[in-house]
């Protein structure tokens, strides 16, 4: 199964800030209207689309969530030289920051690069510290009067990378979340008969909390849930066997736990199952730190929701250079279409 790459190079380059989800949200909206009954957005951002259950006498409900954010900064300070400060939206590791073009998305986009003390100036304790996000600023090339043309404080900044095409795998920013709302859309496509009503919930503020996933499943309250996001793919040099939590190449995985979730053990042996009939090819993933929005699908709705995750195993995340492998990608849209068509055919009792 290939996939549709130019689609996800889209999705993977827009701009969307934890709160400032606007432009993602617009794409999401423009793409999934055709392929699902109902589309409705709610007070916090969250895009939720509806697509009906063929024979659904109990009204029975599964939420399926992506998250639409991606990390980036606010610009907290502008200083008399036009040098802006900034505050992180979602977790970084400082190191990742250097030699970075960025965007700031004032009343035009500019481009920017994140500046720190050139080691030739640094003492050598400074050689040996550890970088800090407090070290960096923004550079516009531009004097403060310029600056101030366009930006303003709390102004969104996102990272500035393409995708590209790397072997079989694809090369981007913000792979971690955009292939899950990718995976998800083309899911929409090609699902035929689910036998309950599917709720594809496009969330904001998830790198920042999981608040949009904790809104919307009290909204939807469904009686089923699955996340879609990335995680660690650490099969590079230098990892034990114990620590890789999952490789590229080897499929797409099953979650069973992150740090804030315990997958509902039913869900996980269906997901399992499924992937077997299906011939999917799939691995387990446990991630002992780092949560995604499978916990808001899981607990925010009245009565719960029996619920798992479908992962995309991701290198370098959190930076500009997140890979991801083709077949694990294909293999997650298989395996989320297998799932919403035959919740129906499972002992939820057991």
């Amino acid at each position: 199964m290939s996939i549709n790459t130019g689609l996800l190079k889209q999705v993977c380059e827009i701009a969307g800030a934890p709160g400032f989800e606007k432009r993602i949200r617009d794409l999401v909206i423009e793409q999934v209207t055709p392929l699902v009954d109902e589309v409705n957005v709610d007070n916090l951002g969250n895009v939720i689309a509806i697509k009906k259950g063929v024979n659904n006498p109990e009204d029975k409900k599964v939420m399926v969530a992506a998250h639409m954010d991606e990390i980036g900064f606010i610009v907290t300070h502008i200083d008399d030289n036009g040098f802006l400060r900034f505050h992180t939206l979602g977790g970084f590791d400082p190191k990742t920051l250097t030699a970075q073009r960025v965007i700031v998305h004032g009343k035009k986009d500019l481009v920017g690069v994140m500046g720190s003390k050139p080691i030739h100036v640094m003492t050598p304790e400074e050689r040996n510290k550890l970088p800090k996000t407090t070290d960096y600023f923004i550079d516009l090339g531009m004097s403060k009067e310029e600056v101030e043309q366009y930006i303003t404080i709390g102004d969104p900044v996102t990272r500035d990378r393409e995708l590209v095409e790397m072997g079989n795998c694809v090369n981007c920013k913000s792979i971690d979340n955009r292939v899950a709302v990718f995976i998800l859309l083309e899911a929409l496509k090609s699902i035929k008969n689910p036998p309950y009503d599917v709720y594809a919930t496009f969330t904001v503020q998830e790198e920042v909390g999981l608040r949009g996933a904790n809104v919307a499943a009290h909204g939807v309250d469904p009686d089923f849930g699955i996340a879609l996001d990335t995680t660690i793919a650490y099969d590079v040099p230098g990892a034990s066997a114990h620590e890789k939590i999952t490789e590229l190449g080897k499929g797409t995985a099953i979650k069973v736990m992150d740090a804030m979730t315990i997958c509902d053990y039913r869900m996980v042996d269906f997901m399992k199952k499924t992937a077997a009939e299906k011939r999917i090819k799939w691995q387990p993933e446990i991630l002992t730190a780092g949560g995604t929005d499978t916990a808001g699908v899981q607990r925010m709705g009245k009565q719960g929701a029996i619920a798992g995750a479908i992962s995309i195993p991701t290198r370098h995340l959190h930076q500009v250079i997140e890979m991801a492998n083709k077949d694990d990608i294909a293999a997650s849209i298989e395996l989320l279409n297998a799932c919403l068509e035959n919740l129906d055919q499972y002992d939820w009792q057991h």
